[in-house]
């Protein structure tokens, strides 16, 4: 799971730099779709088998996930206003800047537009953190059939209400949570698949992703890259179930580094972008540069800004994603992770 947060952020990022200079990697933003799907899986399987504690549990997902996330909206409004041409596609408004704190901002074409144009994503995680805050006071007997249920009864929604924010936010892709809960309740119940097996289902899902049309194809996003990335997760933890590993530093610490590079890589692409172009490189070697650049300086600040943070609100809080991918590979149950998107 650690190592396919890191992967998914660079996939990201990966995304919106061929974008900047139309090139045609638009499979990268299958990323965010790992991600929903890691997100399901990680929120079953640390809170399952647990006494339920609805407040706790949303007050860590709120303290981990909102103050960067401010901090990041603050600072691209603050860019906005103050280099325009420089944040295409960026929407800045009083009632942008305070709906996107608030992760209700505005619509534009009935999709979510916050500041940090890829925070659209974080609307739908709280909103999963919210179903599941909700089903915890549910007995553990049903919790799964009612949670599993609800995210499926939300998706129906989205085919019979009229444009707007309730039907934003029943977006089919809303069905991802439920596919990693899944995985997560199979994985729990002791369920196995071979070495070979794992790694099928997973190369199955990277070969759905390869082989997939644009990202303006007909088919429904939760199908096109919902499904590939239900099947990447699943197979990479039954993988590691089978053959543990020992984590190795880089892939461990992108995935620690995954949502700062997530939040800040807009912001400090169009930062990078300036001083490429103002230094003058030559345009063949742009798009690598900016994405290196834009890659590692998001990595720094998780050191400088998130890692800090996390330190200061969770002081005696879990150890990280990567403990959960361990305890996966043990066969035990997973901790709660420390920087899940």
């Amino acid at each position: 799971m650690q190592y396919l947060r890191g992967l998914a952020a660079c996939a990201v990022v990966c995304f919106h730099v061929s974008e900047q200079f139309g090139g045609p990697f638009n499979v990268g933003a299958a990323g965010v779709d790992v991600f929903f799907v890691i997100s399901g899986f990680i929120m079953w399987v640390t809170t399952a088998g647990r006494p339920a504690d609805p407040w706790r549990f949303m007050s860590r997902r709120i303290t981990r996930i909102v103050p960067l996330y401010w901090i990041v909206t603050l600072l691209t409004a603050t860019g906005i206003l103050l280099k325009p041409q420089f944040f295409y596609d960026h929407f800045l408004s009083v009632a942008n800047f305070v709906g996107s704190l608030f992760f209700l901002p505005v619509l534009q074409d009935d999709a979510l537009h916050p500041i940090v144009i890829q925070g659209w994503t974080l609307c739908y995680e709280m909103m999963f953190y919210l179903v599941f805050t909700l089903v915890l006071f549910v007995g553990e007997r049903w919790r799964f059939v009612v949670l599993v249920g609800a995210l499926v009864a939300i998706v129906a929604l989205h085919f019979v209400l009229p444009a707007g924010y309730a039907h934003a936010f029943t977006d089919p892709v809303v069905i991802e949570f439920a596919a990693g809960v899944v995985v997560g309740r199979l994985w729990l119940q002791g369920a196995r698949l071979s070495l070979g097996a794992a790694l099928a289902v997973s190369g199955a899902g990277l070969l759905l992703l390869a082989a997939g049309t644009p990202f303006d194809a007909d088919l429904p996003r939760a199908l096109l890259w919902g499904l590939p990335a239900a099947l990447i997760v699943a197979g990479a933890a039954f993988a590691e179930r089978v053959r543990p590993f020992k984590p190795t530093a880089l892939p461990t610490f992108l995935g620690d580094a995954s949502y700062s590079i997530y939040l800040w890589h807009v912001a400090v692409g169009v930062l990078a972008t300036g001083v490429v172009l103002r230094i003058g490189i030559p345009a063949a070697l742009q798009p690598a540069t900016i994405l290196v650049a834009t890659l590692a300086l998001s990595a720094m600040l998780y050191l400088i800004v998130e890692k800090p943070l996390i330190g200061l609100l969770h002081p005696q809080g879990p150890k990280g994603a990567a403990k959960a991918s361990n305890a996966a590979a043990a066969g035990a149950a997973a901790r709660p992770a420390k920087a899940l998107f």
